[in-house]
């Protein structure tokens, strides 16, 4: 099985849900990744928070992300999955794409540092 990661972007210029509303999205997400996790095909992953600063060529280090895109990475998961069809099938169940503006990025995980489980 190859290795994904979805990464989970959110609209910056929607209004910030009430707790009660953030205790139902994060109860669905939850459910979600405990459904891929109970096939055995969850490998990690980790929210982000808003703040974080970005570097450029010659030493230049601004605050970020930057403010004058909407949408941010909110997190992250990884993922086995047999083929791309497969990891955007279970992608396709992530609960924040009931968010108008927000997107799940399937990328499959490659390179140098890409570690054999």
């Amino acid at each position: 099985m190859d290795k994904f990661v979805l990464l989970f972007r959110m609209d910056n210029t929607m209004q910030t849900p009430s707790p009660e509303q953030l205790e139902v999205y994060m109860k669905q997400y939850h459910d979600w990744v405990g459904g891929i996790a109970a096939q055995n095909k969850f490998s990690g992953g980790i929210g982000l928070s808003t703040e974080g600063r970005v570097l450029l060529p010659n030493n230049v280090i601004t605050d970020g992300p930057y403010a004058e895109i909407k949408e941010t990475i909110a997190g992250f998961i990884t993922i086995k999955a047999k083929d791309f069809d497969e990891a955007v099938s279970l992608a396709k169940g992530c609960p924040m794409l009931k968010g108008e503006g927000n997107s799940v990025e399937v990328r499959k995980i490659s390179g140098v540092h890409n570690k054999e489980d």
